[in-house]
């Protein structure tokens, strides 16, 4: 059963579905391709084909362009580069907000006994994300466990942040006037105090007083669909002012970029302006719940950009219970030294069932079930998603920035990893010697202890073949134990699988926790580990597909 909500986004023609071969099965804007320019080539010397034309500059290095539909993708990318004064040329990709679970308001409230640290926010007792009684996670149908929120109360006795931080929300936009984000809004003073319709801070916009808006090209960025606003609540919403929420990072200034629509997507160009604009405005951190899945040069140049400016780009890993190790989610997997790849984290500490998840690809998990937080019009609902996930982590972030300064990026990705609070649910899911965010480890440099066995001390473990029919048979649901006398770790090793992926797997667990579920097509495939010396295999299939099956005849130990 899928926990995510596809939603049908209703586009404007200039967003119409398209799609073509060459690595374009992603939308893209039908006839517009982005255009990276040579060093020190002007637009204005560029000479196209009759049936291309020049749409607009977005920066110096990159332009839109628009061809004629009656030629194939693959064509005009080809006339684009056999110009010696372009470098390359790809199509205005789509890229969407990663759409949230509506979970829509609370029923009602929990009344637990505060903290003498906790805001006085009423509906910080719904905030599971930022400290978990085991009692307190909206509309949850089982409780949540305790500490399995980033720790927030005891971070906040370290430091509550600096106005003088700056994190950009490049978004659907932000409700700059939501009463629990008003005070915590960049306010440009230059514009606020200048003349309208004039670009009084000589910037290149015209009257962004609290950002900008790159979908509708204006000087407003407000939030018409509610999950940029969401996003700033969970990282900056202000504590102790008796109303709505509290967020992450209590001194904060968000600054509002919106590029997605209303409707929640936008282009490649726009995306790339709002990145931009983020560079010029120097915040420190970008938040990011958007993606598209596929790559774009353009795009992941851009974000080199920001980390060359010193920037840190948060981005959400994405909610189609995909491996991004196999399944690439951009923004959130470019291999960059500043992208900061994040996964949902539920109440009950494991991995969401919508999130997108991988053990080389996805950096940290943080809560992004049942998040409670501000939407438009002074209103509050409840998302979940990895959207809401990633502004945790920006949040953190702006804390420690707010501490330490800005520190290079390898450095701050290695803190904010082994700082992280290990959980036996997410291996395999993030990177080793990652977990959950603790923003308490985080601001104090405190590193958990992380028993992770090395790939040396591995050895092969024959056993007795557990082994499905082959074809398996509709509704299987078969189990097979061992033990290992004396083993500390042990991972079990698939010799050959063809199951229907997703919904036939074998499940890995001990002691009743699951480690693991494995599925799909492979040889030699080798699950997680589990600590002790023994572990309980369970196939499961259901009553459609009946693939060839599988053969278990080795476990892997490390005594």
């Amino acid at each position: 059963m899928h926990y995510f909500i596809i939603m049908s986004l209703f586009l404007s023609s200039s967003l119409a579905f398209a799609k073509d071969s060459k690595n374009l099965d992603q939308e893209f804007i039908p006839g517009e391709f982005i255009v990276k320019l040579k060093t020190g080539v002007s637009l204005k010397s560029i000479k196209l084909s009759p049936s291309i034309n020049i749409k607009k500059s977005i920066n110096e290095s990159f332009a839109v362009v628009t061809a004629s539909s009656n030629k194939s993708v693959e064509n005009i990318i080809s006339v684009l580069e056999s110009n010696p004064l372009v470098e390359y040329a790809e199509p205005n990709f789509i890229w969407r907000i990663v759409t949230p679970i509506d979970e829509g308001k609370l029923n009602s409230s929990v009344s637990l006994e505060g903290n003498l640290n906790s805001p006085d926010d009423p509906f910080f007792n719904t905030q599971w994300g930022l400290s978990n009684t085991g009692e307190n996670e909206p509309k949850a149908k089982t409780s949540g466990v305790a500490g399995s929120d980033i720790n927030a109360i005891r971070a906040w006795a370290i430091n509550r942040g600096s106005k003088r931080v700056k994190i950009a929300v490049i978004d659907t936009g932000v409700d700059y006037r939501h009463i629990d984000l008003r005070d915590q809004m960049w306010v440009n003073k230059k514009e606020l105090y200048g003349t309208k319709g004039v670009d009084d801070d000589e910037n290149g916009y015209v009257d962004d007083i609290y950002g900008h808006d790159f979908s509708n090209e204006d000087g407003d960025p407000m939030d018409g669909h509610g999950h940029g606003t969401h996003c700033a609540g969970v990282i900056g919403a202000a504590h102790n002012n008796q109303t709505g929420i509290a967020g992450v990072m209590p001194e904060v200034t968000i600054v509002a970029i919106k590029f997605l629509s209303d409707s929640g997507s936008g282009g490649t160009d726009q995306a790339i302006a709002a990145i931009e604009y983020a560079i010029k405005a120097e915040v420190d951190v970008m938040s990011n719940s958007w993606g598209g899945g596929k790559y774009s040069e353009a795009l992941k140049e851009t974000i080199m950009k920001a980390s060359n400016a010193g920037i840190i780009f948060v981005a959400a890993s994405g909610n189609k219970s995909s491996n991004t190790d196999e399944e690439p989610h951009y923004p959130s997997s470019y291999d960059l030294p500043n992208v900061v790849s994040v996964g949902a984290l539920t109440a009950q500490n494991k991995i969401a069932s919508f999130s997108n998840y991988g053990a080389n690809t996805v950096d940290i998990a943080a809560p992004g079930k049942n998040i409670n937080s501000t939407v438009q019009g002074n209103k509050y609902k409840v998302y979940s998603g990895t959207s809401m996930a990633a502004p945790h982590v920006a949040g953190a972030l702006g804390l420690l920035i707010s501490q330490t300064g800005r520190i290079p990026h390898e450095e701050m990705m290695d803190r904010l990893i082994a700082t992280a609070e290990p959980v036996k649910r997410l291996r395999g899911k993030v990177k080793d010697y990652s977990g959950r965010l603790n923003a308490y480890n985080l601001l104090s440099n405190t590193r958990p202890y992380k028993n992770i066995p090395k790939e040396s001390d591995w050895e092969s473990v024959a056993v007795e073949v557990f082994e499905s029919a082959h074809p398996y048979v509709a509704d299987s649901n078969v189990s097979k134990s061992y033990r290992v006398p004396g083993a500390k770790f042990l991972r079990i090793k698939v010799r050959k699988m063809d199951l229907e992926k997703s919904y036939d797997y074998l499940k890995v667990s001990a002691k009743g926790v699951v480690y693991d579920k494995i599925s799909g097509q492979g040889e030699n495939r080798t699950s997680v580990y589990i600590d002790g010396d023994s572990v309980d295999i369970q196939f499961k299939s259901d009553s459609s597909v009946n693939n060839w099956g599988f053969v278990i005849d080795e476990i892997e130990a490390v005594r």
